[in-house]
């Protein structure tokens, strides 16, 4: 079972959830390149100004540790980067649990994304001219969970840790991608974990990710924020316990 991280975070965010898997599976952590210990000498801005270099990597380091029918299980952007590596390489998982999933962040017409181009654009400028002002005000709102601040520092912090530039190409390319094409051509069993008052993925994209992926499973969770794996592991180990 490989766990991947979501923007602004590490592998660090799966310890309350990767070690109720360890009794029945192979559990691999990792963190994206930029993010983490990772080796920041890898990064190659042209490669990453897109999902499909990080899906290029998770193919890569599956092939590498010779994985073979493993589930894996996605936060956020990281979602889209499973998604992405299944349409790739088809077979490459036998199980994805998207945690949060987002195909596009942007309105469109009938498609709710929960935010619009000019603010997706300010998000960003936000984030280039204000990397620490950035954190502090976006760690509480994506996290959500006002009566447990000390989740919100945590998100705070790990988004401070990030390098600047890497975290704002991360950034375009997440808040900017458009997937929505790809979640008909998933054709690995699928199970999307949506949370209530999720201001980054609201409960209509979720739905929306269900109903493009042929045959997936949807569960709304209890949990609110975009972090349930934060704030409420024992609700996502029991969701993805019963799927898998």
């Amino acid at each position: 079972m490989i766990f991947a991280h979501g923007f602004g975070c590490d592998q660090t965010m799966w310890r309350h959830v990767a070690p109720a898997f360890e009794s029945r599976f192979r559990t691999v952590l990792f963190d994206h390149v930029g993010a983490g210990d990772s080796d920041l000498s890898a990064y190659v801005p042209d490669k990453y100004k897109s999902l499909d270099g990080y899906a290029d990597d998770l193919i890569e380091l599956v092939r590498a540790l010779g994985l073979t029918g493993a589930v894996f299980v996605g936060h956020s952007v990281s979602a889209m980067i499973g998604v992405l590596a299944v349409v790739k390489a088809p077979g490459l998982f036998s199980e994805l649990v998207l945690v949060g999933p987002s195909p596009r962040y942007i309105d469109d017409g009938d498609y709710v994304g929960g935010f619009s181009a000019e603010q997706i654009e300010e998000l960003l400028d936000f984030l280039a001219e204000n990397p620490m002002g950035w954190s502090q005000a976006m760690g509480p709102a994506v996290m959500g969970n006002p009566a447990r601040p000390e989740l919100a520092e945590e998100l705070t912090a790990s988004f401070c840790r990030s390098d600047p530039m890497i975290a704002r190409a991360f950034a375009r390319a997440t808040f900017t991608a458009d997937n929505r094409d790809d979640l008909p051509r998933v054709a690995t069993r699928t199970l999307i974990l949506q949370c209530r008052e999720d201001i980054i993925a609201p409960e209509a994209v979720g739905r929306y990710v269900h109903d493009q992926i042929p045959g997936s499973d949807f569960v709304l969770l209890s949990a609110t924020g975009h972090c349930p794996h934060l704030s409420a592991p024992s609700e996502v180990i029991a969701a993805i316990d019963a799927f898998v």
